[in-house]
């Protein structure tokens, strides 16, 4: 079951065509190259850590779980790179991970703060919008009340309501 709000969220950041276009993409792009990195991070390492001694990621298997610990910064330490060349690996899989993550990170929030303006804009104008009625109204009850007074005035000074001014 999702969480309402993830489906809330979901929802409206689907509704909207030109953020799924480029976000979308983006996302796509983002998860097809980390995908790639973490294939090629292992089939590398398994090479590079080949017959080194100490060497505990010795096979695919291995290699792949140890490059989805080191992309997530799980680091469970089970396996780990004992070779230069194993451990010049696992710092590109890491850079390139935190840089996967930043992009989607990034796309989130200037989505978030683009809806955030968004948002804003149509309450600054649904705002405006109700102050003008509101002035409108005030400026017609002020005209009423000088009517009135004038009114009164007139009554006071025993002109009458129709007397010339």
């Amino acid at each position: 079951m999702v969480p309402s709000f993830l489906a809330s969220a979901l929802n409206r950041l689907f509704r909207n065509e030109s953020w799924r276009r480029l976000h979308a993409r983006a996302a796509f792009w983002v998860t097809v190259g980390m995908g790639a990195l973490l294939l090629t991070g292992a089939a590398l390492t398994v090479i590079a850590e080949s017959g080194a001694p100490r060497a505990n990621i010795t096979s695919y298997p291995k290699a792949l779980w140890w490059s989805i610990e080191t992309a997530t910064t799980v680091g469970y330490g089970d396996f780990y790179p004992v070779t230069v060349w194993g451990r010049v690996i696992a710092s590109l899989l890491m850079l390139g991970a935190i840089t996967a993550f930043g992009v989607v990170t990034a796309a989130l929030a200037t989505w978030f703060v683009g809806r955030a303006e968004r948002d804003a804009i149509r309450l600054g104008k649904a705002i405006g919008s109700h102050a003008r009625e509101d002035a409108e109204a005030l400026r017609a009850e002020l005209r009423t009340l000088h009517a009135r007074f004038d009114h009164v005035e007139n009554l006071i000074r025993g002109r009458g309501p129709t007397a010339p001014s």
